[in-house]
């Protein structure tokens, strides 16, 4: 593979980590190793300007109040925009998936403008989805993308894709953006609910993302533990009936 170092940018890892989505940083980082790619991240914290020039951005999720304050900081600042202009590559969790989109609802229910690089509105939900979620690849999802997708759900959007988006999967089991769709790609911009983090349990996500920013599609290079998770995750959502 390139000898290139590849740049991630961690934003806002303090307002927007929870369920454990920090680590899907050090998933890539990880993945990328296995792939024989050298990685540099950068925590990108509030009121920092962002790195125009990295590789791939990720996003994870937040509370109402932490998710409108960062689209308001990343719509002050400009650089996502700037860097998905250029090709760059961008992973958003839940909230952060919601921020990238057009609209969200604030904590009031209200809408709240986000950064507007995913074609996506998002607003409520009848009711707040929680629980395992198990989607499997849509016909139009990236190139790599053969396995199930797992995670955990826990957010109270109901998202809504635009003509330039596609969905990421279809649900098998959960609720997804509440349509049967789940996630959502536009370019080399993906957006899901899928926590776990998304990237330890989904491998192949990760593979995609770093295939995007090398420009090939990279070999599934298979790992025991994570398929002893894949397999223990799919097991408890089948036995569950959900």
């Amino acid at each position: 593979m390139s000898e290139s170092v590849i740049r991630i940018a961690s934003i806002y890892p303090t307002l927007l980590g929870t369920y454990g989505d920090g680590g899907n940083v050090l998933a890539l980082k990880h993945r990328a190793g296995l792939h024989g790619l050298v990685t540099d991240v950068v925590d990108v914290s509030p009121g920092e300007p962002l790195p125009r020039d990295c590789d791939l951005y990720v996003l994870g999720g937040g509370e109402d109040t932490a998710q409108v304050a960062a689209a308001d900081s990343l719509r002050a600042d400009g650089g996502l925009t700037q860097a998905v202009d250029r090709g760059a590559a961008v992973l958003a969790i839940c909230a952060g998936y919601q921020l990238i989109g057009q609209e969200f609802p604030d904590a009031t229910g209200a809408p709240s403008a986000g950064v507007g690089i995913l074609d996506i509105r998002t607003d409520r939900l009848p009711k707040r989805a929680v629980g395992e979620l198990l989607t499997r690849p849509d016909p139009q999802a990236p190139a790599g993308l053969t396995d199930l997708l797992t995670g955990y759900e826990n957010h109270a959007g109901a998202t809504h894709l635009g003509p330039d988006a596609r969905p990421l999967a279809q649900v098998e089991f959960g609720v997804g953006n509440g349509d049967v769709s789940e996630g959502a790609i536009s370019g080399h911009v993906m957006g899901t609910y899928l926590h776990g983090p998304c990237l330890a349990r989904n491998p192949q996500i990760a593979d995609v993302l770093l295939g995007w920013v090398v420009g090939e599609l990279l070999p599934h290079i298979a790992e025991r533990e994570v398929e002893e998770l894949r397999a223990e995750r799919l097991e408890f959502v089948r036995r569950s009936g959900r």
